[in-house]
């Protein structure tokens, strides 16, 4: 069933060439024992690592069963090593850090054999050899006897064909080498089994056959064998070692070595823990500017404005004169227009367009505010004088779309005294979070303002009167003056009362962000309802002052002409010539429904030409970003010097895998001899970085997390804002994965080195 022709082997050293083996041809019976004699050097060894498939020939052929193996690959040796071969050397080659049982089943793990079926079948073998009582023990708690009776046990587990015994009792005492050679005997009796020994004595008192080789030549057989019967069915099961073998295998060497493995696992973890609390930095301060976005920037409005700008970075560009570099050394000017290096867009509010703002969710808009440059023609009476006001800060609070719900006033603001508005003609004086009112605004209402403080029912139920245009304006000579008899026209004034005092509520900022939008300069304001507005200028859009206007073509108030600046429709609006706002602010209940407004608003210009497009600006999109963007440079920066001591640990990992490599490499030629594959061992090493990359990662996540208790009390102390550093558990699963990933890239070149290693070679290793 085994046949070796005309097998040539040499090796070379420098200029110098040693022939191992000279054209042997040996045929070998299913079963006998075969003793192979010859003196060091004589290629003894050679021929036996030839048989086993450890070695390659030069020339000739290994035939197994009629089938050559010339055109052998490497998985056809290791499958043949593990099925066909069982190897019994001298020094026993056992695994250290695995127990007994586990050494007698490596080769049937290679083999796919379950673990159930594999146990039993290395108990059973165990017992044949004696060895019952110790199956749980390591290698260096047996003597040499029983250590050579587990590699006995390991060459016979899976069955094989043939058993190679390589100076099987070497290195064993008389007693116990007798013991062992009738074992070995008692195997060959149903195999065939081929020992290599340079003892003659040994040879001849148990195999059936003896060969004797002198410098690679065979120089007698005493049991020649011509013929062989030839099984045609013969198969080579292929091997395959699976990662959680490669890892039980590692694991166990791991434990041999804890304390380096864990300072090993430590040093590569310090990148982990570094970006680990960037991260939970990172991520709590998103969170606290989320927070802030939802508690304050949820209330910025969306503006629309009847002048838009659109810039882009390529337009910032154009605002340099390209003619020139920046900060020329020349004495020349270079003239350029600002406005065309604007990209300037109006937007035209339309009744249509008007119309669809008012259509918006209910549910998804606090309210609607229109800033319109429309003059109130305002009165007021002071000690029995009539005087005429214009510097009052009045307000028109947004427009409210639901019904019989909470009015915006009352969300937004904390009433001081007084009561909040039930009527369009009722309204309210806002002060500051320092209940401060503007000293104008005072002084127009004839408060003393010399005095220190002024108690609110001073100005609880003070009145102001809003003239009409008919009644507020004379027509002279075509021109249209203020009518100055205060005295007359009092009284046919629009009354508005003061009905109560107003602050806005500490953690709202919606009062701040309407006097802002609404342009007001003054520390104080006095709000009135959209309705107002609303009804003034119905009432004033058909006055005699607005429709002369319309029919002229200069400023029927100054006498004017009309300019770019000063046009005939901004006059009709401050004259309240129609409902046609200068600025639209629209706003949203949160940040959900500010989406919902927002694709609201895109839909409108869908499908329009640019022209007649609406263009919109998102104030809290913009300093969201503006935020977000910042703290995402500063997280990336930090992060990339962190990443440095990562690349470091790789590296590391590199050289303590290949420590690990030359350590083991015994235990490489061992796997390789019992039929493992080049990528098996590979996947060993692989298993064991693996291993050290996941201690890392935890290591890392869990040192980081017990850093973040002194980290947030010292951020509460510096910023008063709690738990600022958040660990994510995306981010945990994401850095333990990095951290696996790089350990195995940085073992990854001592793995293959690993696998490439000479199994003979490997073996010879001590």
């Amino acid at each position: 069933m085994l046949q070796l022709k005309n097998i040539k082997k040499s090796y070379k050293v420098a200029d110098f060439t040693q022939v191992a083996l000279n054209d042997v041809s040996l045929k070998f019976r299913k079963s006998e024992f075969v003793a192979i004699l010859g003196q060091s050097g004589s290629g003894k060894t050679t021929l036996l690592n030839i048989i086993g498939g450890l070695d390659h020939y030069d020339s000739g052929d290994l035939i197994i069963n009629d089938k050559s193996t010339k055109k052998f690959k490497d998985t056809d040796w290791d499958a043949y090593r593990n099925n066909c071969i069982g190897f019994i050397f001298q020094s026993y080659n056992l695994i250290s850090h695995i127990s007994i049982l586990a050494n007698v089943e490596l080769g049937m793990t290679l083999s796919g054999v379950s673990k159930k079926e594999r146990r039993q079948k290395a108990i059973e073998v165990l017992k044949k050899v004696g060895l019952e009582d110790h199956i749980n023990k390591k290698p260096n708690q047996l003597s040499g006897g029983q250590m050579q009776r587990v590699a006995i046990a390991r060459a016979l587990v899976n069955n094989p064909d043939v058993i190679l015994a390589d100076e099987p009792t070497g290195a064993l005492d008389s007693k116990t080498s007798v013991q062992i050679m009738e074992l070995i005997k008692e195997i060959a009796k149903d195999k065939l089994v081929i020992m290599v020994t340079h003892n003659s004595e040994l040879a001849h008192t148990y195999a059936n056959r003896i060969i004797e080789l002198k410098d690679g030549n065979i120089i007698s057989d005493t049991n020649k064998l011509d013929k062989q019967k030839v099984d045609k069915k013969y198969n080579i099961k292929k091997t395959a070692m699976n990662f959680l073998t490669a890892l039980s295998l590692s694991f166990n060497n791991i434990k041999t070595k804890k304390g380096r493995t864990i300072l090993t696992a430590f040093a590569s973890s310090i990148g982990i823990i570094g970006i680990s609390i960037i991260l939970s930095l990172s991520n709590g301060f998103d969170m606290q500017i989320n927070k802030f976005e939802k508690d304050t920037l949820s209330s910025f409005p969306i503006t629309i404005s009847r002048q838009a700008t659109e810039m882009t970075a390529e337009d910032m560009m154009t605002l340099t004169p390209d003619k020139t570099d920046s900060y020329p050394d020349t004495n020349v000017i270079y003239p350029y227009d600002t406005a065309s290096s604007l990209l300037i867009h109006k937007n035209v509010f339309t009744e249509e367009y008007l119309k669809y703002i008012d259509e918006i969710n209910e549910d998804d808009v606090v309210g609607i505010s229109y800033l319109r440059t429309m003059g109130l023609n305002m009165l007021v009476k002071n000690n029995d004088k009539i005087e005429y006001i214009n510097n009052l800060n009045m307000i028109s609070l947004p427009k409210q779309l639901k019904q019989n719900e909470q009015s915006f006033l009352e969300s937004a603001y904390d009433l001081l005294d007084g009561s909040f508005p039930n009527d369009k003609t009722e309204i309210v004086i806002a002060v500051n979070e320092k209940n401060r009112l503007e000293k104008s605004v005072l002084e127009a209402l004839g408060i003393d303002v010399n005095k220190e403080e002024i108690q609110f029912d001073e100005l609880i139920g003070k009145e102001i009167k809003v003239i009409l245009n008919d009644d507020f304006y004379i027509n002279t000579n075509n021109y249209f003056i203020p009518n100055m008899d205060y005295e007359k026209i009092y009284d046919k004034g629009i009354t508005l009362k003061i009905v109560g005092i107003v602050r806005g509520k500490e953690d709202n900022m919606l009062p701040q962000i309407v006097s802002a939008m609404s342009m007001s300069q003054g520390a104080g304001n006095i709000l009135y309802s959209n309705e107002l507005a609303e009804y003034i200028i119905n009432e004033n859009a058909n006055s005699k002052i607005v429709l002369k206007q319309q029919e002229e073509d200069y400023n029927i108030l100054t006498g004017e002409k009309f300019t770019e600046n000063a046009t005939k429709d901004d006059t009709l609006a401050y004259l309240g010539a129609k409902d046609i706002p200068l600025l639209i602010n629209i706003y949203p209940v949160d940040f959900k429904a500010k989406e919902n407004i927002l694709n609201y608003l895109n839909e409108y210009n869908k499908d329009k030409p640019d022209e007649e497009k609406i263009i919109y600006t998102d104030l809290a999109d913009t300093f969201s970003t503006l935020s977000s963007n910042i703290m995402d440079a500063i997280s990336w920066v930090l992060i990339a010097f962190s990443g440095i001591s990562l690349i470091v640990s790789s590296i590391m990992i590199g050289i303590i895998t290949y420590i690990s490599v030359l350590e083991r490499t015994k235990e490489i030629g061992i796997l390789r001899s019992l039929g493992a594959r080049k990528k098996d061992v590979s996947r060993v090493f692989n298993a064991e970085t693996f291993i050290i990359g996941l201690t890392s990662g935890v290591i890392g996540i869990v040192v980081a997390r017990l850093l973040l208790f002194p980290i947030n009390s010292l951020l509460k102390d510096l910023t008063d804002l709690n738990n600022v550093a958040v660990m994510n558990p995306l981010h945990v699963l994401i850095l333990i994965t990095v951290a696996i990933i790089l350990t195995l890239i940085g073992g990854l070149i001592p793995a293959v080195i690993a696998s490439r290693k000479n199994p003979v070679e490997a073996l010879r290793t001590e």
